[in-house]
């Protein structure tokens, strides 16, 4: 097993790197995504044990890493983008939402008998996670008394599930369009930038593999404004408790981002888009299947079950409503993965115009999720 602190900066970094070149180089995995494959290789290392469990370089590409990755991707969108798609996320993301919150339920009802107790805790700890996000697992988890094997098995399921919908949110756009209303006119130019697989198109249109006019000096002007955007908003998240550092982080980037100085910020999406991978090759690390079996299969097939629901709610109600594939995957993705998962469905599928709006529900995801887990928790609890 590697367990040297730099071996594994490589080793995710190799894996990011190899991600990108197969989505590029072969026209099949291109249909699947770079953001898939960075799971299912941290997935592989971890699970055939090359990789640990647990390590300070993890910690440090969850924390620092991917709140870089954040800030430079605030930097290259434009606010312009609600007008586009605003009103559909939201309802989307509302959909989303109650799928989970309904799905919570029917969860709590099937496995009552095999959780006991611990039936509201496992229910309230997948609400909050899939209304926002892991941070909400996180918080609920601990608030309502969820510890031990259990919460141990219960985040390795979460991760598991969470790769899973990441890869049903970039493949059912592929597989169902034709099912959902075309995209509007001002998303013509990324639809047919979507369907284009020829490498001089790619390098034209595809974000991940569009070619930026870099310097060194730009280079670094970029990686210093994205240092001091995190250091500011984790000292104003300290300053005011109440509001959390991701939404400082975003203010800050965006208000930045639309600044004369960063109006252009040619090379931001680029180095963000590689660190938010190496958060998805991490989300397949912590995807360890031996902690799912220590506590039993159930508290997985638990995790499913809401997730499945919330899957048949949004794209069913989604397409009774006339609502574009776009804003129901994106808004799925914000909802069970947070603001990075929706950051990198909205790129990986060439939606550029979707990108704030997925962000934006998704931090609204982290401020509604660890209400809606305790209560959901609660009322299963009484139930």
């Amino acid at each position: 097993m590697i367990q040297s602190p730099l071996a594994l900066c490589a080793i995710i970094a190799a894996a990011t790197a190899l991600a990108f070149w197969l989505d590029y180089r072969f026209a099949a995995l291109s249909k699947v995504g770079a953001s898939l494959l960075a799971i299912a290789f941290g997935a592989a290392l971890s699970n055939t044990g090359v990789v640990p469990a647990s390590s300070e370089v993890y910690d440090a590409v969850l924390g620092p890493v991917t709140s870089l990755a954040i800030a430079w991707l605030l930097l290259s969108v434009n606010l312009g983008d609600l007008k586009n798609a605003g009103p559909r996320m939201v309802g989307a993301f509302g959909l989303a939402v109650a799928g989970t919150v309904l799905g919570a339920f029917v969860a709590a009802a099937v496995y009552q008998a095999r959780f006991g107790d611990d039936t509201w805790r496992i229910a309230a700890a997948m609400t909050g996670t899939y209304s926002g996000g892991s941070v909400n697992f996180i918080s609920v988890g601990r608030a309502a008394g969820l510890s031990g094997p259990l919460f141990a098995g219960a985040t390795a399921a979460d991760n598991v599930v969470t790769a899973l919908w990441l890869a049903v949110t970039l493949v059912l756009p592929i597989w169902l369009r034709r099912f959902y209303p075309a995209p509007t006119r001002s998303n013509a130019s990324a639809t047919s930038a979507e369907q284009s697989s020829t490498p001089a198109s790619r390098h034209q249109h595809h974000p991940y593999f569009v070619l930026e006019g870099m310097s060194a000096a730009r280079t670094a002007n970029l990686v210093a404004v994205g240092l001091a955007l995190v250091l500011a908003s984790e000292w104003l998240g300290q300053l005011v408790p109440g509001v959390p550092a991701i939404l400082w982080l975003t203010t800050l980037a965006l208000i930045l981002g639309h600044s004369p100085l960063f109006r252009e910020a040619p090379g931001a999406m680029q180095l963000g888009s590689v660190g938010l991978h190496f958060f998805f090759v991490l989300i397949g690390v912590l995807s360890r299947f031996s902690e799912i079996v220590a506590v039993g299969l159930e508290v997985l097939f638990f995790t499913l079950i809401v997730v499945g629901v919330h899957g048949i709610v949004v794209f069913g109600a989604g397409k009774l409503l006339r609502l574009d594939m776009g804003s129901i995957a994106v808004a799925s993705q914000a909802s069970v993965g947070g603001p990075s998962s929706a950051l990198a469905v909205a790129v990986s599928r060439e939606w550029r115009h979707l990108v704030l709006p997925g962000v934006v529900v998704g931090l609204l995801g982290y401020a509604v999720g660890t209400y809606l887990g305790l209560g959901v928790g609660y009322v299963v609890r009484a139930w």
